[in-house]
This record gives C-alpha cells, sequence and structure tokens, in this order.
C-alpha cells in the first residue's frame, strides 16, 4: 500500500509541470478575449451612457450563447486530444474537419437566434432610447459569433498538439488589430457603436485568417492537413456529444446571468457593487479556467495512450495548483477588497457592499475552481451527460432558488444572493470529483 501511494505521489507531481505548461497559455489566451471586451467598452464609453448600456445589453446575451458554443469547442478540443494521444493524425485531421464543420453550423444558428430574440428585448423591459440606437450593433455582434466560432475550432487543435503560444499569438493579433479599427470605425468615420460591431468582426476575422493560413502552411502541422473524408454521421454524432455540454454551459451562463438580474432587483448601488466584484473576480477565474482546459487536455491525452493510471495524478495535480491559486486570491480579495471597491466607486454604499461581497466571492473561491477543474477532467474523458445533469441541478433547482430565498425571502439583499450562489458551487465542488474518482476506480 505503501509503494503504491508513494507511485501515484510521485505520479501527480510529474503532472504538476506539464499541467502548469500548458495551463498558462490557455489563461493567457483566456485573457484575450477579455481585453477585446475591455478595448470596445473603453472605445464605446465616450458615445455616452445609452451606447455603453446597449454594449451592456448586447453581452449579456452573448455570454450566454457563447456559453453554448463553448459545448462544441469543447468536444472537438477532447476528441483532437485523444486522437493525439493515440497517435494518430488521420483521427486528429477527421476530428478537426468534422469540428469546423459543426462551428460553422453552430455558430450561424447562434447568429440567427441572437437576431431572432430582438424583438423580445423590448417586450422584456429593456430601454426605448436603448433599443432605438442598438440593432445594427446587435446584428454586427452576431454576425461575430461565426468567426469566432471558428478561430476556437482551429484554436483547439493548435492546444492539443502541443502548440498553445501558436493559438496565443494568433489571439492576440485580433486584440491588437482590434484597437485601430475601433478608433478608425467609431470616430474617424464616425459609425458609432456600429463601428465597434464592424471593428469586431473584422479582428476575429484577422484571428481567423491568420490561423488558417498557419495551419495550411506550417510543416509542423503537415499531417493534419492530409485529406480526410467528413461524413454527416460523423459531424452528426459530434453534434449529439456535444448536445449536452452545449446545454450544460448555456446553463451555468444563464444561472449567472440571473444572479446578475436579481441583484438588480435589489437595486443600482448592489448592481454596481456586483459589477465591481464581477469584474475583478474573472480576471482571477482567468487561472482555474485554464487549468480545466489544461486537464481536459492531459486526460484526453491519457484516454487516448490508453493510460488510465494517469487520470487520478491529473486531477490531484490540477485541482492542488487551483487550490493554491484560489486561496492566494481569496487572501487578496479580504485584504484588498475595500481598496479595490475605492478605486471603482466613491458612493459609501457601493464601497461597503462590494468590500462585503469581495468576502463572499473570497470564500466560494476554492470550490469554484476545484468543480470546474473536475469538470474539465471529466470532459476530457468523454463524460458529458452526468457531470452536464449535476451542474444544471446545482445551479438551478438549489442554487438559484436559495439566492432568492436568502436575498428575498430573509431581506439579505446581494449578500444572500451570493451566499445562495456558493451553495451550487459546494455542491458541484463535491459531485464533481466523486464522479471522476468512480469511473477511476481500479478494476
Amino acid at each position: 500500500m505503501t509503494q503504491e501511494f508513494s507511485i501515484e505521489h510521485a505520479s501527480t507531481r510529474a503532472e504538476i509541470r506539464p499541467l502548469i505548461r500548458l495551463a498558462v497559455p490557455l489563461m493567457v489566451g483566456l485573457a484575450a478575449a477579455l481585453l477585446i471586451g475591455v478595448v470596445d467598452t473603453a472605445m464605446i464609453s465616450p458615445l455616452g451612457t445609452v451606447p455603453l448600456a446597449a454594449a451592456g445589453v448586447t453581452t449579456a446575451v452573448l455570454i450566454i450563447l457563447i456559453s453554448a458554443l463553448w459545448g462544441v469547442i469543447t468536444v472537438i478540443s477532447v476528441q483532437i486530444s485523444q486522437a493525439e494521444g493515440a497517435g494518430d493524425p488521420v483521427r486528429v485531421a477527421r476530428a478537426l474537419r468534422g469540428g469546423l464543420v459543426l462551428c460553422l453550423l453552430g455558430g450561424g444558428g447562434g447568429a440567427l437566434l441572437m437576431i431572432a430574440v430582438f424583438p423580445l428585448l423590448g417586450p422584456l423591459g429593456q430601454p426605448p432610447d436603448v433599443l432605438d440606437i442598438l440593432l445594427p450593433y446587435w446584428v454586427s455582434m452576431a454576425i461575430w459569433i461565426v468567426p469566432f466560432t471558428l478561430f476556437f475550432g482551429l484554436k483547439a487543435l493548435f492546444d492539443a498538439v502541443d502548440r498553445p503560444w501558436t493559438a496565443v499569438g494568433l489571439s492576440y493579433l485580433g486584440v491588437l488589430f482590434n484597437v485601430p479599427a475601433n478608433y478608425a470605425l467609431i470616430h474617424l468615420l464616425g459609425l458609432g457603436i456600429l463601428g465597434a460591431g464592424l471593428a469586431s468582426i473584422l479582428s476575429q476575422t484577422v484571428s481567423l485568417l491568420a490561423a488558417w493560413i498557419v495551419l495550411a502552411r506550417s510543416p509542423g502541422l503537415a499531417a493534419f492537413r492530409q485529406r480526410v473524408t467528413v461524413a454527416w454521421a460523423d459531424v452528426r454524432r459530434q453534434g449529439k456529444e456535444a448536445l449536452p455540454l452545449c446545454l450544460g454551459y448555456a446553463g451555468e451562463g444563464g444561472a449567472y446571468a440571473m444572479i446578475g438580474l436579481m441583484i438588480g432587483w435589489v437595486g443600482a448601488e448592489a448592481l454596481a457593487a456586483h459589477q465591481i466584484v464581477n469584474a475583478l473576480g474573472g480576471l482571477a477565474y482567468m487561472i482555474p479556467l485554464g487549468m480545466a482546459g489544461a486537464a481536459s487536455i492531459r486526460v484526453g491525452l491519457a484516454v487516448g495512450a490508453g493510460s488510465p493510471a494517469r487520470l487520478r495524478p491529473i486531477l490531484k495535480a490540477s485541482a492542488l495548483i487551483v487550490t493554491v491559486w484560489q486561496a492566494l486570491a481569496a487572501v487578496v480579495f479580504i485584504a484588498t477588497g475595500r481598496m479595490m471597491a475605492e478605486a471603482f466607486s466613491d458612493d459609501p454604499a457601493v464601497i461597503e457592499l462590494a468590500t462585503t461581497l469581495f468576502v463572499i466571492v473570497a470564500l466560494l473561491q476554492v470550490a469554484d475552481g476545484i468543480q470546474g477543474t473536475a469538470l474539465g477532467a471529466l470532459r476530457g474523458m468523454s463524460d458529458m451527460n452526468l457531470p452536464t445533469l449535476i451542474t444544471l441541478v446545482a445551479y438551478w433547482p438549489l442554487a438559484l432558488p436559495a439566492s432568492y430565498l436568502l436575498g428575498f425571502g430573509l431581506d439579505l439583499g446581494a449578500v444572500g444572493i451570493w451566499l445562495g450562489y456558493m451553495l451550487g458551487l459546494v455542491v458541484a465542488a463535491i459531485a464533481l470529483p466523486l464522479r471522476f474518482w468512480r469511473l477511476t476506480r481500479p478494476i
């Protein structure tokens, strides 16, 4: 028993460096998507409150759609990782080609759905002055979904075949292009908020074309350029595998959107405090999100290579890294929460509430990191259905009713809403690792 423990402990330590080496570029790449949003906000804000509000409404809906499409991208990444782990470039090429077809269909479907949703914004209570200027920007951001999804489909290949920094460079190429494109279209050409939408389309298309050129020209990727036949049966199979993930990601994004909506019912000060905490908490979450992607890829490689003994050490190593990081983030939130709140607001009520919310966010950091990492590891094993059900149950029948009860039934306001949401995270952080441990039991 002691010898087996020693071997597993050594295997866990051996996984730490590869996980960090893979997770860091994934984190940096994910930050690129945040930076594009920061650039858009900075460029739109001089136009006034109404255009900024229009961008906020659009972003709220985009989060749900992009969350759903992330299920497609995850399936492509897992299939490519498993094929690469098995040393089968033909399978890699087939998974990539079928995945890109699925990205095109999913991105196009998401764009059409977003356009179809626009007439519902009025009945949902959005301000008329915002709706008066929103449609051109709304349509342009719907179109942006297509190159975004295709780019991340190609990025899944670079990440899985140990070229993650190539994907990072391509992501930041779009960020760099986005700055002058935004300025030229919004201000020099006077297109206003429409210019921001067009700049986003152009920037994402530049990254997509650059990724395609790298795939077509790089000698190291020649094995994955071979001609393969993509049958519709393969695409349907990928779509069927992606469906529960799409529902799960959309459910997570929708639940978090509901938390923001409930806090808005409390009042403007609560919503302002929530926005401050949400923005800074989102930056901290890039590391566990990157680690979840790294765990998914490492598990997929191990499954493809037929190495089940590596699975538990991968989860243990990734959970250890995430726990250490999230604990440090928690200390920072508690120690500097008031300072960060004061940097964003001069309203004493907002500052006080944000300081309290930073403490609550600190308490949920470790649970949030563990559930995300375990979910990534399970998806690397192509275990999609039950983990999706676990997360949906944790957030919708448990967390959201608890948030409403604590926030409004017990009159705890925004603090109660966040405490209720923490319940869902804790349940997921317990159930998902247990699921992984059961699946990886030695026979």
